[in-house]
């Protein structure tokens, strides 16, 4: 039988292979990050107790957003995000935002200590014991635009109205490199991804037991990114022999290669123009997590080398800098799909797909059928290998023959809440 994530301590990579000194030292860490970030925002975050739990975690409760707040996201906030207005049920709770470090490991770096943060978000005076929402947040050009910074995080503000605000406890983990963190940005980076965010399950789960809260079923969602993110953590957990009672996802990239060969070589007239800053952002993290020097500097045509560099790092905050002509902004020789496929780079991206495993947890990918970065075949590639084996565990929903990015994420949004609460009435 599975074990729950109570039960487990997360064996790879865990928070046993933490000695004692990591602790101190991440407590310390942690106390200075917190504060750092308090004053940032006010006095009345910077007297907010910080509070130190197991293991080197630390939370501090950044705020509650009452009912009003909640609906107010839904009906009006989200809309403006997303484009799509979509009849979400409404808040029926506040909810305490909190946020918090915790230690974790470098995987592709030998498992060198480091310290993340992230989010967690308790109803107030839930009527029920609630689910455990494990939400992976998608790509975001500033350090601070992540889930344990609500107020600059659109997606993540949706998913506190729409989870938190009815009960649910909701997570998510700001991934090494954003939020708090002092790494380099591990964007796409599957394994540093597929840690982070276990490892900030576990957080939660301390400071939910710090608060006595009890939790029951886990469940995975995520967006763009994210949905790499979340089908990765769903791996992770699975050959953990660790319990997740659903997992869904929107637009999500299930095969990098698929998907960063489609921009070179078979570009839309619908593309995206910031499908730019996925090269960008994935070039320099893989030379970076896995030390490999020189590899963004030879994708990269030189004349844009130093704004790529200066994006990745966010020293640039302009991403109209970036030329989005991919032929402008890459070197010719990557056009070539040989080429791509036997270079550093791309070896590297061939190898991190987050679907090619025999799935058993119920998983539902939604796509959008006028998605500007990922392809509906690219949306439905986890159930088409899936059903190639006979497995029926995973399903591919259409968002809508509208359904941009963002739209795809605005109606899984209610189609996630809607599953999640069947799939919990069906235990």
């Amino acid at each position: 039988m599975p074990k729950t994530i109570q039960e487990s301590s997360l064996s790879r990579r865990s928070f046993l292979m933490k000695t004692a000194t990591l602790v101190g030292a991440t407590v310390a860490a942690n106390t200075i990050s917190i504060s750092q970030a308090a004053a940032q925002e006010g006095p009345e975050l910077l007297n907010s107790k910080m509070t130190p739990v197991v293991s080197g975690i630390t939370y501090q409760h950044i705020g509650r957003w009452e009912v009003s707040r909640l609906n107010h996201i839904l009906g009006v906030e989200a809309p403006a995000f997303t484009g799509f207005k979509v009849d979400y049920k409404p808040a029926l709770n506040a909810v305490d935002l909190f946020r918090v470090t915790y230690p974790s490991v470098i995987p592709e770096r030998n498992n060198r200590p480091t310290t993340a943060s992230g989010l967690v978000a308790i109803p107030v005076n839930a009527e029920t014991t609630p689910r455990l929402i494990s939400y992976q947040h998608g790509t975001v050009y500033g350090r601070q635009e992540v889930p344990s910074f609500p107020d600059q995080s659109p997606e993540t503000q949706l998913m506190i109205a729409a989870f938190a605000g009815r009960g649910d406890v909701l997570i998510g983990a700001d991934y090494f490199g954003m939020g708090l963190s002092k790494e380099p940005e591990s964007y796409l980076v599957l394994e540093s991804q597929q840690q982070a965010c276990a490892d900030m399950i576990r957080a939660g789960q301390a400071v939910l037991a710090d608060r006595g809260v009890q939790t029951n079923d886990l469940f995975l969602s995520g967006w763009s990114e994210g949905g790499f993110v979340t089908m990765a953590l769903l791996e992770f957990l699975q050959r953990e022999n660790l319990a997740v009672k659903a997992a869904a996802t929107a637009s999500a990239p299930l095969d990098l290669f698929a998907g960063m060969s489609g921009y070179l070589n078979f570009p839309r007239p619908n593309d995206a123009p910031w499908l730019n800053s996925i090269f960008v952002l994935s070039a320099f993290a893989y030379e970076s997590y896995y030390d490999v020097p020189g590899l963004a500097r030879s994708f990269f045509n030189p004349k844009y080398y130093d704004l790529c560099s200066a994006l990745y790092s966010r020293q640039l905050s302009d991403l109209n800098k970036i030329p989005t002509d991919l032929h402008r902004l890459i070197r010719s020789e990557y056009f070539n799909p040989n080429y791509f496929m036997q270079s550093e780079f791309g070896r590297l991206v061939h190898r991190n797909q987050v679907y090619r495993w025999v799935i058993e947890t119920p998983t539902r990918n939604y796509y959008g059928e006028a998605d500007e970065a990922i392809t509906v075949g690219l949306g439905k590639l986890a159930m088409s290998y899936q059903t190639g084996m006979g497995n029926k565990k995973v399903l591919a929903i259409s968002a809508g023959s509208d359904a941009t990015h963002r739209g795809t994420f605005a109606r899984a949004v209610l189609g996630w809440s809607n599953w999640f609460k069947e799939m919990g009435e069906s235990a």
